[in-house]
């Protein structure tokens, strides 16, 4: 089904019993927010509040919590098109009548893919406009207690560039209240909208923002999604709605608005501004800490008459953004050989954040092409932020991270196949590295035939300052001790001793507690949030022609280590309040 706006969604969510109607008042507070982490864990509905304490809005959040409900929001046509598009540039090359015949059905479709501009009496966003304290009564959520305020978490943030407006961004830049006509926008380092708004600056400009809350879900979904910053998430919108975006103009003057969104707020970032902005407990499971950002001022807000304010939680993986996150990588992998020709498959792991993390199966027609790939997705947009990146040329389910760990085990040489680069840079909200935005990667390679084989079972006996030792995988050891603080040069005598048995163990990770080896998500979320390449990885190494060549085992300190932000837990007396009222929220059968 195709949806033009978010409550058409809804209202199906409604009729497949996927939504649950609280009609109990809730605190936008830390108590929304605690109720949806307990569903979402459970795979539970999506959830509809419609008493929200402060605000004539009500509150809808996990709209895509489950792959069933990304199912019903985005169906198999996206999919199925851009395999069919990834397939006609083939066909295609050289467009002759026969192949545009043949092709007929996808032309078609691909007409259908752009905006279109409709009047006012079919816009419903401009139901309402708010110049007067623009902001009150938008029930933001307050996600965790040391969260800087109410964040909209679901944001739309669209910019143009100064000089092209066809150059355009839509990202999801999380956006903090701070009173009823100002915000906070967060725009990292490789975001497209902070590019524009550095043009801005430099001329010093302000730079128009929009920000669009809710819509058909096409449009929130290709808000984060990681296309190039030549392909407009508008466009991708269209393509994945299967129809023009229906738009509408601001009589206001500035940016065209969808013309069903929930809200869209307007405004303007000034030059040169900045304010502290956070905390805020993110995706990767921690909490980001309190830095400059710029600054958005607000001058009038739009919105439906009966609008339903969109929002979501983020925290220690898997939330919603997980499943959203799934969506977009099917939808986008087989574009992925046609920007990358070496690159067969990719897959980033949203368990650790996504950036931390990602893997690719390559082509290696000749020694060393594999590397070359590596570089090139390096190179690729928001894949510039990948921290630790794993390459093979074997087929396999890239998800299944202990089969793909195995597979590259078996077949790496680490005095060819590592490498550390160190001084590059990091996502924002990665605080392993020395500083903010400032850290290192690696790249590991397994590819050909194996080179080894694996142990699978753990029998060489007990390891000295160890005190636990599991096994992840094959070939993959998890071990703990002391703390970092109390013993920070356990990894160097680890790798001591490692050495000195003539371990069979090529890679051995140091952690805090080794239990997390039991499931891939702890194992992953643990291991790649908590260590950064070039200060925590441990080999003997040899310097040859200026290449580092190392040896086996290589071992990974992925301890918490001084600096680190809190890890993310919900509030005591929040977690009572929501225990005492669990059943007055469902009192209605929901």
């Amino acid at each position: 089904m195709t949806y033009t706006n978010l409550r058409q969604y809804i209202e199906v969510l409604r009729r497949e019993k996927q939504l649950a109607v609280i009609e109990a008042e809730v605190d936008p507070y830390l108590e929304i927010a605690e109720i949806h982490r307990r569903v979402i864990s459970e795979e539970g509905p999506a959830l509809l509040f419609t008493n929200v304490k402060g605000s004539p809005f009500p509150i809808v959040t996990n709209l895509f919590g489950t792959s069933r409900r990304v199912d019903l929001a985005f169906g198999p046509r996206p999919e199925a098109l851009v395999r069919q598009i990834m397939g006609a540039t083939k066909s295609l090359l050289p467009p002759t009548p026969k192949a545009l015949w043949g092709e007929r059905g996808l032309i078609k479709d691909l007409l259908k893919v752009g905006m279109k501009t409709v009047g006012k009496e079919q816009a419903p966003i401009l139901d309402v406009c708010r110049k007067e304290a623009p902001l009150a009564g938008l029930p933001a959520i307050t996600s965790w207690q040391e969260d800087g305020g109410p964040f909209v978490t679901l944001p739309l943030v669209y910019t143009e560039h100064p000089d092209h407006k066809s150059d355009n961004n839509l990202g999801m830049y999380r956006i903090q209240i701070y009173d009823d006509k100002t915000t906070g926008i967060h725009w990292q380092i490789h975001k497209g909208g902070g590019f524009h708004y550095h043009v801005a600056e430099q001329r010093n400009e302000a730079l128009p923002v929009s920000v669009f809350i809710g819509g058909p879900p096409a449009l929130i979904a290709s808000a984060i999604a990681p296309v190039p910053e030549q392909l407009s998430e508008l466009l991708l919108t269209s393509l994945i709605m299967g129809q023009k975006l229906p738009m509408v103009d601001d009589p206001l003057g500035g940016h065209r608005m969808p013309a069903e969104a929930e809200f869209v707020i307007r405004g303007t970032v000034p030059p040169h501004v900045r304010r502290p902005e956070g905390p805020f407990g993110d995706h990767y499971g921690y909490y980001s800490l309190v830095h400059d950002f710029p600054v958005l001022n607000v001058s009038h807000m739009y919105h439906r008459k009966d609008a339903i304010y969109p929002a979501t939680v983020v925290g220690k993986p898997r939330q919603e953004d997980y499943y959203l996150g799934e969506f977009l990588q099917r939808l986008l992998a087989p574009a992925y050989p046609l920007a990358l020709p070496g690159v067969k498959s990719l897959w980033a792991y949203a368990e650790t954040g996504v950036h931390p993390l990602a893997a690719a199966i390559v082509r290696e027609s000749y020694s060393r092409e594999a590397l070359t790939s590596g570089f090139a997705i390096l190179g690729q947009g928001q894949l510039t932020l990948t921290k630790f990146l794993i390459l093979t040329d074997q087929s396999l389910d890239l998800a299944n991270f202990g089969h793909l760990m195995e597979t590259v085990l078996e077949r790496f040489d680490p005095k060819t196949d590592l490498f550390i680069l160190n001084k590059t840079s990091h996502d924002t909200l990665d605080y392993t590295g020395l500083r903010l935005n400032h850290g290192s990667k690696a790249i590991m390679l397994g590819v050909g035939e194996p080179v080894r084989e694996l142990p699978r079972s753990y029998g060489e006996g007990d390891i000295e300052e160890i005190d636990n030792i599991e096994v992840y995988c094959g070939g993959c050891l998890v071990v703990s001790g002391a703390s970092y603080e109390a013993e920070p040069e356990l990894a160097q005598r680890l790798l001591a001793r490692l050495r000195a048995k003539g371990t069979a163990w090529p890679l051995v990770v140091l952690v805090d507690d080794a239990r997390i080896a039991a499931t891939q998500a702890s194992f992953l979320w643990t291991v790649f949030t908590r260590f950064n390449p070039a200060t925590d990885m441990f080999a003997h190494a040899e310097v040859h022609q200026h290449h580092l060549g190392y040896d086996v085992p290589i071992v990974i300190d992925a301890r918490m280590k001084p600096g680190y932000p809190d890890e993310l837990f919900p509030r005591e007396d929040i977690v009572k309040l929501v225990d005492d009222r669990w059943k007055s929220y469902f009192a209605n059968g929901a």
